[in-house]
């Protein structure tokens, strides 16, 4: 089927998108965010946690913003004839927090949208995408596993998408399937925001996975000097390396590193300006877990961000702010991404404050 063209039996397009329920064609239902109406009737509201995260350091605006979207003031948006679809496909999917974040966004400024998750397994990607313009979707973002099968099947691919070999978000736009990956950006903006400028500077990487592809290749473009790549899994972090240095970055930029060598990954640790944390370890229910890095090799000139985002400050986090290390969670870098998206597809960059507000309120 040529790129961007719509399939001529598209009334079976998304007849493989399985859930819990279907109709008598076989079609999933959108997994709507909890609170929001679809019979066009009075606005409801969004029911978030009140709780703010005490252990999180919280600016007046965002603890003022949770409060508001605590208490029910954030609305969420009515759907009606004119309600143009944003969405999530995933496999699983109901694990995404972007529902959350974009519907609080979109209702919070107003816009005539609204954002659903779309269960779609591997084999119905490909009907799916190319349903977008059929059925009126402006855009959808892409989470496991459709980052990198989904890189074919668009009609045009952003720079830094095709660097990373993964798409995030797509934009149907005049029939045509638009695509790039915010994850690089959502991963820098934050560091910038610190006040942490990447040129000339030393970083290491623990993992070498798809979310350690998006940083390596935004470090590489944003001027690091050395990158040191630790994996438990050496030929994979080679790999990275060799794709870093193939995009025209340095051969030698990236340094691959075996997380069984502590030695050797303290020494480079000891020398760096910037540790970032890329694998699992860590992640809520496994939040006592710690990367297998020496601890002692933290220093107070060095940044820690680690990318996991629930729980808000996880273990690794807490024993770098301990040890007088700038930090930095992965709830802002989920945060950026998304408001990345949000802009390409409405031309409006979002209110961030309600963004991380209703991240942090589903944690």
């Amino acid at each position: 089927m040529p790129k961007g063209s719509v399939p001529g039996h598209f009334h079976t397009s998304l007849t493989a998108l399985h859930a819990p329920t279907s109709n008598e064609n076989g079609i999933a239902p959108p997994l709507l965010a909890p609170g929001i109406r679809t019979d066009g009737g009075v606005r409801s509201e969004f029911q978030y946690s009140r709780a703010v995260k005490a252990d999180m350091p919280q600016s007046s605006v965002l603890t003022e913003t949770l409060q508001s979207v605590g208490s029910g003031a954030v609305p969420a948006p009515v759907v009606h004839g004119g309600t143009r679809i944003l969405g999530v496909f995933g496999y699983p999917v109901e694990h995404s927090k972007s529902p959350q974040m974009h519907n609080a966004a979109l209702a919070s400024l107003g816009l005539p949208y609204i954002y659903v998750p779309f269960r779609v397994p591997p084999e119905a990607l490909e009907r799916a995408l190319h349903s977008l313009s059929t059925f009126g979707i402006v855009g959808v973002n892409l989470t496991i596993p459709h980052k990198e099968q989904a890189l074919p099947l668009v009609d045009e691919v952003t720079d830094e998408a095709r660097e990373v070999g993964a798409i995030n978000t797509v934009h149907c736009l005049d029939g045509r399937l638009i695509a790039d990956n915010t994850d690089g950006r959502g991963f820098y903006q934050p560091l910038k925001d610190a006040g942490f400028d990447a040129r000339g500077r030393t970083a290491v990487l623990i993992g070498a996975g798809g979310a350690a592809r998006s940083v390596v290749f935004r470090l590489a473009r944003e001027g690091v000097e050395t990158i040191w790549l630790a994996n438990r899994t050496l030929e994979r972090a080679d790999r990275l390396a060799r794709a870093v240095g193939a995009a025209g970055y340095g051969e030698h930029r990236v340094k691959p590193l075996s997380l069984d060598d502590s030695e050797a990954l303290g020494l480079a640790i000891r020398g760096a300006d910037l540790l970032v944390h890329t694998s699992r370890l860590g992640m809520y229910p496994e939040v006592n877990e710690l990367p297998p890095i020496p601890l002692a090799s933290l220093h107070r000139n060095l940044f820690v961000y680690d990318l996991v985002y629930n729980p808000i400050q996880t273990r690794l986090v807490s024993e770098a702010r301990s040890r007088g290390c700038a930090v930095l969670g992965g709830a802002k870098m989920l945060v950026y991404q998304g408001a990345a998206a949000f802009e390409r597809w409405t031309g409006i960059w979002p209110p961030m404050d309600v963004m991380e507000a209703a991240l942090i309120s589903t944690l």
